[in-house]
């Protein structure tokens, strides 16, 4: 495969060159989509469990007698799970639960004005349903991603699910996370299972995970149809931007690349670099590289729609990165703390030649779950406050009352909400009287 034409000198091509240059693979949601996953979520909504064992029959050719694992196996799962592993999955979900438990807010209680009190206490989100995508290899890391703020946040009820048969990874992680109801089932009909509940099923208030565009879909639908169910994102294809200086070793940025390229064949990879010579030696290690993958078919696909841009300066390629909002940033250059304070839109940042994306993923402790196709704009990857939700309270004396009864009167007139203003003035003719208590 050959890349080179692939190679853009950004200050030599115009605006709207460079516009169609950061541009996401087209997402198309196909109709054929929308009304299969419609026709699961009708289905799941008015025949529940059967339906739901419907669709694992025909979808991942899997014939069960009940949607729950049974607890004796989820005790056993430990028992078959490699040590090396084992270790390995603890140490990541160590370092999660630091970073996570980090994030915990602590509650508000002031007095605006002397007599009148403003909280905001946090509560977590009592039911929520995780979902964990299936596959050739158990995503041990979504399990963890997931469960550990979850845990940490309080959440009364959680519910985890992934397409059967579940592996004893899956399983064990979930236990080590505090999951103890785990249900085999998949696709768009686990969402839907979750989202309207069935006799097997809870219902809950809020779906995690990423899957496939049936689930993704799934998710929009369920999101469009109950007012109160929440979900957590819409995930696009997954993203890397890396920005390397001449010092950055070619090799560290072509696994990266390769990395983030081989998710899926509608993943994106762009390189910014001020070196046509990095760019250059990049470039031959990753067509090198993708001829002895067992991932050749993936890569060939999502490799097409990288980008490998020659700018002028680091600079330069920071204020494209803040226009383009990657998923992943990765700053293979030297002291890239000093400019980390540039960086305004990213999902996860990954600062030196020590840092590839691969520890977010799993081990180093932040979350793997992030904004993708330029949501970093405005969304923040995943975090303890997804689990958890905010009320605000007010107390107020008379004495605190009286110092805002002016100005709530007077707001009130001019929005001509009179019930809001005589709300006011009804109390307010009780103190003139002299009666503080009612």
């Amino acid at each position: 495969m050959q890349l080179l034409n692939n190679i853009y000198i950004w200050n030599t091509i115009d605006n709207k060159k460079k516009q169609l240059l950061l541009l996401r693979p087209i997402l198309r949601t196909k109709k054929e989509i929308q009304k299969t996953v419609k026709t699961i979520l009708n289905d799941i909504k008015y025949f529940g469990d059967t339906s739901l064992y419907k669709y694992t029959f025909l979808l991942d050719k899997q014939k069960i007698k009940k949607v729950q694992i049974d607890k004796r196996k989820l005790h056993t799962s430990i028992i078959d799970i490699e040590e090396d592993l084992k270790k390995s999955i603890l140490l990541a979900k160590s370092n999660i639960e630091k970073f996570h438990i980090e994030q915990k807010n602590k509650d508000i209680d002031i007095e605006t004005k002397k007599g009148i009190r403003c909280q905001k206490i946090t509560t977590p989100i009592n039911s929520i349903g995780l979902y964990i995508p299936g596959g050739n290899t158990p995503l041990i890391s979504t399990v963890l991603m997931l469960s550990i703020p979850a845990y940490i946040a309080k959440c009364k009820n959680v519910y985890l699910c992934s397409p059967p048969p579940i592996s004893k990874e899956i399983l064990y992680s979930a236990q080590i996370c505090g999951i103890k109801n785990i249900f085999q089932m998949g696709g768009a009909q686990a969402i839907a299972a979750f989202a309207f509940g069935t006799n097997q099923v809870p219902k809950v208030n809020k779906i995690f995970g990423p899957g496939n565009s049936y689930v993704t879909e799934a998710k929009r639908q369920v999101k469009n149809l109950i007012p109160n169910l929440e979900i957590d994102m819409l995930a696009g294809p997954s993203e890397l931007m890396i920005i390397a200086d001449e010092f950055a070793n070619s090799d560290f940025v072509a696994w990266d690349l390769l990395s983030q390229a081989e998710h899926g064949p509608d993943s994106q990879v762009i390189l910014l670099s001020y070196s046509l010579v990095l760019i250059k030696n990049v470039i031959n290690k990753i067509n090198e590289e993708i001829k002895k993958s067992f991932r050749k078919k993936i890569l060939t696909c999502s490799i097409k729609n990288s980008r490998f841009i020659v700018v002028n300066n680091i600079d330069e390629a920071i204020k494209i990165s803040n226009l383009y909002a990657p998923e992943h940033l990765i700053l293979n250059i030297l002291n890239p703390r000093s400019f980390l304070a540039k960086i305004k839109n990213a999902g996860s940042v990954f600062l030196g030649p020590w840092s590839p994306e691969s520890v977010g993923d799993y081990s180093s402790g932040t979350n793997h779950v992030l904004p993708t196709y330029g949501s970093a704009i405005v969304n923040s990857g995943l975090g303890l406050s997804d689990f958890q939700k905010y009320i605000t309270i007010q107390e107020l004396t008379p004495s605190g009352f009286l110092k805002i009864y002016n100005s709530v009167t007077v707001l009130s007139s001019y929005e001509k909400l009179e019930a809001h203003k005589n709300a006011m003035k009804c109390r307010f003719k009780y103190l003139m009287k002299g009666k503080n208590n009612v």
